[in-house]
């Protein structure tokens, strides 16, 4: 049988929390290993120009910003790998981590960053205008569109609240919305209803997305499938998913206590899980910011977490 090989500090993941908490675990001679998973620099690299993180006062393009940390990372140590881990084991120490190509490492510590990925409606033309008029995050995306019009699909709470947002930076925005209510809050119905920047489409379905160089509007149906059926095009500039996001945690709900969406559930403000040694950072433990500044510091809260774990 082959050696498994041995590693003080694994990191599964490799957006902003990952690499961070490579630069930190570097830093104090962990000698961390990184899997970097699918995406490389996680959903970062799917933006165009990243505003909001400091030390950037003129902005920077996602996939850049990646790679300065993943050079940052490297520069203190950090071995960072391509690959995907597809099984974990945590029943017995060290644990046990499988990737893709079979190969088993025996981990004295294990940080989890493998981030959540955006729900989204599965059209084809989600992939053709992605960076050019669609968005996940109103907070990341918005202020590209001031003074614009654009559209939130979704219905819940966090509909209502990218909805929101984006009603302070743009002309108009449509909330369009699969059912013929709101599954917000009470409190998140009355902001909208109020907000007379807003305008709810109830019983719309988004077919389709058009435009030359970019979003320029979508088709949509009204009552999609009855007597009355409506097809129209609308005009907007903009196009934002809030449908929820899936944390990318499936092969620890085994080991991991998860909440009832998929999220990894730390005790008390802290990067541990239920499992001593293993730390959760950035969005697959993070329901609520889902912003690449918080993931990084969850990063290097991890890092100092397993710094200290391993010096015990």
């Amino acid at each position: 049988m082959e050696q498994r090989e041995k590693v003080r500090c694994l990191i599964i993941g490799s957006g902003p929390a990952g690499y961070t908490a490579a630069i930190y675990a570097g830093r104090a001679n962990l000698s961390p290993v990184l899997y970097c998973g699918l995406q490389m620099g996680g959903q970062l690299t799917q933006t165009t120009i990243v505003e909001n993180f400091p030390g950037y006062p003129e902005g920077v393009d996602g996939n850049q910003m990646m790679m300065d940390l993943q050079q940052q990372a490297k520069r203190f140590g950090a071995d960072i790998r391509d690959g995907i881990i597809v099984k974990v084991d945590f029943s017995t120490k060290p644990y046990v981590i499988t990737t893709d190509r079979g190969v088993e490492i025996e981990a004295e510590s294990v940080i989890i960053a493998t981030g959540a990925s955006a729900k989204y409606l599965g059209l084809d033309d989600e992939k053709k205008y992605n960076g050019q008029g669609v968005s996940a995050c109103a907070t990341c995306d918005g202020f590209f569109y001031r003074k614009k019009t654009v559209a939130v699909v979704g219905g819940g709470d966090t509909a209502c609240e990218e909805a929101l947002y984006l009603a302070q930076l743009c002309k108009k925005v449509y909330m369009i919305v699969r059912k013929p209510y709101l599954r917000a809050s009470d409190v998140m119905k009355r902001r909208v209803d109020e907000n007379e920047k807003i305008e709810i489409l109830f019983e719309h379905n988004t077919v389709g997305l058009y435009g030359e160089n970019g979003v320029e509007g979508a088709h949509v149906v009204y009552r999609k499938g009855e007597s009355d059926e409506k097809r129209y095009d609308l005009p907007i500039d903009g196009f934002f998913l809030a449908i929820g996001h899936k944390p990318n945690t499936d092969i620890f709900k085994e080991w991991l206590d998860l909440d009832e969406t998929g999220y990894i559930r730390t005790i008390n403000g802290t990067p541990r899980t239920n499992i001593p040694g293993v730390f959760a950072a950035g969005d697959c433990a993070d329901p609520h910011y889902r912003q690449a500044i918080v993931a990084a510091g969850s990063g290097c809260m991890a890092a100092l977490e397993a710094e200290r774990y391993l010096n015990k």
